[in-house]
């Protein structure tokens, strides 16, 4: 058994429940490794996760965000299998799949389509104002800070 809880680790701390919960991700053997998949990298915002879904239609494929997890599933639907059909190989797998990514806090999903037997789901990272960089201007002796009370304004 090789899961371990960092759980006491984090009993006097607030708002690290996600990192938690990351280790505890991090920590499992379970990796997928059917369907293959790329996550790609265009340029400073843009990601792509590409699913290798050869053989499945489009309605049978789902694309689903909740609480920041990303799920792709795919299932074999009502497919009629035709008695007649004898493989002598079958190496398209067409069998049921479940992939979940978790998104950073500023990841939104813009689309997905089927192409070329692919999966593709555009992402799209949109940082607030308030969590960008910015420059802080040195206005020297000028820029006071200037401490307020009700009645007051008292100069620091």
């Amino acid at each position: 058994m090789n899961t371990m809880s960092l759980s006491p680790l984090f009993r006097r701390s607030i708002g690290f429940d996600r990192l938690n919960d990351l280790f505890e991700t991090a920590m499992q053997n379970d990796v997928p490794s059917y369907p293959p998949y790329n996550v790609e990298k265009y340029g400073e915002n843009d990601y792509r996760i590409a699913v290798a879904t050869a053989g499945f239609a489009e309605q049978e494929l789902d694309v689903n965000v909740e609480k920041r997890v990303l799920t792709i599933t795919a299932g074999k639907g009502d497919r009629q299998q035709d008695d007649k059909v004898q493989y002598l190989h079958q190496g398209i797998a067409q069998r049921a799949f479940k992939l979940s990514f978790r998104l950073d806090e500023n990841i939104e999903v813009q689309g997905a389509r089927l192409e070329n037997g692919l999966l593709i789901v555009d992402l799209l990272r949109v940082v607030p104002e308030e969590q960008r960089p910015r420059q802080i201007p040195i206005n020297g002796s000028q820029g006071r800070l200037e401490t307020r009370s009700a009645d007051q304004t008292v100069a620091v």
